[in-house]
């Protein structure tokens, strides 16, 4: 007969990838929807972790091996068939427009996406410009736009990424 002494080691390797893992909070979706006489399609998940959100998905129907810019927006409408009706950039920290990875940036300036040759983009990565459901930077209500060209990281207040390919509302989960 086994004792319980003889399952501490199993027990304690447990309990610390348990502590290790940090907990999720709320999450949000956004199911992009091609705009008009285009064929981006996907999905982006954003998961409220402490101190940071992950942001996770793909996006498919892109022309092979291209590079996208890839925006928050300030309005949660997709109503115009363009994507135009979502407004400018999310911007609450009033920051000039900038490269996700750079030291000011609006929140809404996410990685660019690159698509490979099958036209398919994934993206994961996690960032403390967004939140879930709460502040001044929630991403809920926000919309989210895969743009047409590269951001350039540098043209005000666009980076220059041309017609929206694809659009979504970021909703709740």
């Amino acid at each position: 007969m086994r004792t319980l002494h003889a399952f501490t080691p199993l027990a304690l390797s447990v309990l610390l990838a348990a502590c290790a893992t940090p907990s999720a909070g709320p999450s949000a979706t956004a199911k992009l929807a091609s705009t008009t006489g285009n064929a981006a399609t996907g999905s982006i998940q954003f998961v409220q972790l402490p101190g940071k959100v992950l942001v996770r998905g793909e996006v498919h129907g892109l022309l092979p091996n291209t590079v996208h810019g890839f925006h928050i927006h300030e309005k949660g409408d997709c109503s115009s068939g363009d994507g135009m009706s979502t407004g400018g950039h999310f911007n609450p920290t009033a920051h000039a427009h900038g490269a996700a990875s750079g030291p000011l940036h609006h929140a809404g300036d996410l990685p660019s996406l690159q698509a490979d040759a099958s036209g398919s983009a994934k993206i994961n990565f996690e960032t403390t410009d967004l939140a879930v459901g709460s502040g001044p930077n929630d991403v809920v209500g926000r919309g989210l736009i895969v743009h047409k060209d590269p951001d350039d990281f540098t043209t005000q207040p666009t980076g220059n990424s041309g017609a929206r390919l694809a659009c979504a509302v970021v909703t709740k989960d």
